[in-house]
């Protein structure tokens, strides 16, 4: 790269001004002429028949302009994946939280005081919580099937029950990992506008933009067109904010009255009603020869999707295969069952299955290693894929920076000299991971990145894209991508908010993708409106634009560099010789990816493929079971690191997001209600919570990614929980399976053990 290069150097965050001065306005800030606002009726029964709703009190209030039901919507089942979703509950309710109606008011006060009006006669129902329960022949039905599993996935490669009986030790698991709560800054938030001509406008804290339009047409009885999505500023997602109902609720609260309608959950809503982490038993299996050669895998995953499948079963697929694309493994056989419970619908969280299976295969992993006698790290560098290998599914490895990610991490952190001299009670332990930067097998029908680049006569450049920044720092890397392709300052860009009435379609923020698909959308438009520059700069220099260059702001005659004009005056030549139109530079990128097969599941799934190593360094306080991460190493390959500051970033964030899932996040249910819904008693890691985080970036250029980018956001996390729980052992023994390890459960095992020595003894 060029020294005076965009790519590889770190810049603020393109809207940091407007955020530390306090003036961007979040969905939840929006204010519209006649804004209304909206509150949902929430079921306090797990599972009830409903018998009958009065609204009439409600609708007496003054200061009410509506009050919604069932009955005021189609009642159309939809849903992202499984058409198992009403706007409101029909007939019944399946969780405590669920949607039951809704009331649109001149202020939240008034809108909370009218809910406290509505009458609902309930006829209670047996209901089911745990996965393992609700897949028994006798558990209540939450659904109208003949069972409460949502989805079944098998798949088998090679010979492995033979594989097994080769292997010279298997090793044998159960795992559990809990439900937590993404813990954004900002709930759930909308606006509704249901405007006199039939359009509905959704100013929306989502993920998907593009892709909600389709679930909400179908829920709303609407033909596409009819709906627009606006992404304001919104604080944080981590995978939760997808579709929801609370949109759809303010949707129906907006018709009915004509007037825009502005929802937000209360931190308490988003708790019971939200989407968190999918809880999942594993049983894992794995067979290894002595000299550390992975051979054979095999895994059973029940997962819990909660009262609505949302993106469940896809999550319990992915914690089947993923993993399988990080090391060599030549024989795999993997089930996973989808189970409805009377709980809180489960969904996305910045890991997506693979986070649950990472800490499960990461821990098997250091048990072999013990077993075998092999350094924790030679176990991963032997079995690692490299670059150019084929994994077993089918995924083509383009770069791959594992190995390093571990040597690298391994020297940082000084893993042999402290495991050399190790004291009872510190401990290190480490981890890896790999993820997918884009998943073709999450939208069958579609897979790429487009953009749109204006630019106007004063040589001001406009970017629009069809993803989502939820905070991550996307438009600061699409600037400078946009920058780098064009070879203008970086101060000359702005990126517009997404806006479906003008963006380009797109899938939007998941799968680790925004970088490498968005990315590669938005450098597609501005190599083509470079194109374009260098025509109408050819006319003016009476030359041929091949022989013409763009950089520094400049465009120039190649090697006669006193030949020059500045970008703007380019432009704006340009701009008047059109008549005013503005310079447009379209593209789209299609990767190379391959659908993957509907049984076989064999297909490259993403075009780049990010890769980690994290070591944790603990102490163990034996008195009170406090776990103290006193050093932590990420290492992380990223492909080409496009801004390096947000790069690691993203890394503090979910090695933080890790530790907390791993020691202290829990959401404490009893009989499907959750009995921490704030952030009071559901406790995330503060400053004191977190040790230094050193990060190192491993960055092999990616053929794929824009100027060799790949993702960071998910694998981020994925490692963690198991480094952490490695480090645990390696300080004081004990290998814990279960998620969250907390003092309590530390206590417990430190005092069997002390209670089993003296009785041996």
């Amino acid at each position: 790269m060029r020294e005076d290069s965009m790519i590889g150097r770190s810049v603020p965050q393109i809207d940091s001004n407007e955020k530390v001065r306090g003036i961007a306005t979040f969905v939840s800030d929006l204010q519209l002429p006649g804004l209304l606002y909206g509150k949902i009726l929430r079921s306090p029964h797990p599972h009830a028949r409903l018998l009958h709703i009065d609204i009439s009190r409600a609708k007496r209030l003054k200061g009410v302009k509506a009050v919604v039901t069932a009955d005021d919507t189609p009642r159309i089942p939809f849903g992202p994946r499984t058409e198992d979703w009403m706007i409101f509950a029909v007939d019944k309710v399946r969780f405590i939280g669920d949607e039951v109606a809704a009331v649109a008011a001149v202020d939240e006060d008034i809108a909370e005081e009218a809910l406290d009006l509505i009458n609902v006669e309930y006829e209670e129902l047996p209901a089911v919580f745990d996965p393992l329960e609700a897949i028994k022949p006798d558990a209540p039905l939450i659904h109208d099937k003949e069972r409460n599993i949502v989805s079944e996935f098998k798949l088998s490669r090679g010979d492995v029950d033979q594989a097994f009986r080769e292997c010279d030790i298997v090793h044998s698991e159960h795992y559990y990992t809990h439900q937590v709560y993404q813990a954004y800054l900002e709930p759930m938030a909308c606006v509704a506008h249901a405007e006199p001509t039939g359009k509905l406008t959704l100013y929306l804290a989502t993920q998907i933009p593009s892709m909600t339009r389709i679930t909400y047409a179908k829920a709303l009885g609407l033909s596409l067109e009819k709906i627009r999505v606006v992404v304001p500023y919104y604080g944080g997602a981590f995978g939760a904010k997808m579709e929801t109902n609370l949109h759809l609720a303010a949707s129906v609260l907006s018709q009915k009255t004509g007037k825009p309608v502005r929802m937000v959950n209360s931190r308490q809503e988003d708790f019971v009603a939200g989407n968190p982490r999918v809880p999942m038993y594993i049983d894992l299996k794995v067979g290894a020869k002595k000299d550390g050669r992975l051979v054979a895998k095999e895994v059973k995953v029940v997962g819990g999707s909660g009262a609505r499948a949302v993106y469940s079963m896809a999550i319990v697929a992915t914690a089947c295969y993923r993993v399988d694309s990080l090391y060599r493994f030549e024989h795999l056989r993997a089930e996973g069952i989808t189970v409805y419970t009377n709980t809180v619908p489960t969904s996305c969280f910045r890991g997506f299955g693979n986070a649950q299976m990472t800490f499960a295969l990461e821990s098997s992993l250091d048990m072999i290693a013990k077993e075998l006698n092999m350094d924790p790290a030679e176990l991963r560098i032997r079995n690692g894929l490299r670059t150019g290998e084929v994994s077993i599914h089918g995924w083509q490895i383009g770069s791959s920076g594992l190995e390093e990610c571990v040597k690298k991490a391994v020297k940082a952190s000084g893993w042999k000299e402290k495991r050399k001299n190790k004291r009872f009670a510190h401990g290190l332990g480490l981890a890896c991971c790999n993820h997918v930067s884009g998943n073709r097998a999450f939208s069958r029908e579609f897979d790429g990145g487009a953009g749109i680049v204006r630019i106007g006569r004063e040589g001001r450049v406009l970017v629009f894209h069809g993803e989502s920044d939820m905070g991550q720092g996307q438009h600061t890397v699409f600037a400078q991508i946009v920058a780098e392709e064009l070879g203008i300052p970086f101060e000359r860009i702005d990126v517009a908010p997404v806006d479906t009435d003008v963006s380009p379609f797109g899938l939007g923020s998941f799968a680790t993708r925004g970088t490498v698909f968005g990315g590669n959308g938005v450098k597609a438009a501005a190599r083509d409106a470079k194109q374009q520059i260098l025509e109408i700069a050819s006319e003016l220099f009476e030359t041929t634009p091949s022989r013409l260059e763009m950089m520094g702001g400049m465009v120039y005659v190649k090697d006669e560099p006193e030949r020059a004009l500045p970008f703007e005056k380019i432009t704006e030549i340009g701009v008047l010789k059109r008549g005013g139109s503005p310079i447009v530079g379209t593209g789209f990128w299609a990767p190379d990816t391959v659908l993957p097969d509907p049984v076989t599941k064999y297909g490259n799934i993403a075009p780049a493929y990010p890769f980690a190593c994290q070591i944790a360094e603990v102490e163990v306080d034996t008195e009170t079971g406090h776990v103290h991460v006193r050093n932590y190493t990420a290492a992380h390959d990223v492909g080409k690191a496009i801004n390096p500051q947000t790069t690691e970033g993203q890394i503090h964030g979910g090695v933080a997001q890790g530790i907390g899932w791993t020691l202290m996040e829990q959401m404490v249910v009893r009989e499907g209600k959750v009995l921490n819904p704030d952030l009071r008693d559901y406790v995330i890691p503060g400053p004191l919570d977190l040790p230094p985080i050193q990060t190192i970036l491993v960055e092999p250029i990616d053929p794929n990614g824009p100027f060799g980018a790949k993702g960071i956001g998910e694998p981020a996390l994925n490692p963690s929980p198991a480094a952490v729980a490695n480090a645990i052992y390696d300080a004081i023994g004990i290998r814990f399976t279960e998620l969250p390890i907390t003092p309590e459960k530390i206590l417990k095992r430190l005092h069997e053990r002390f209670a089993t020595r003296n009785k041996d003894g």
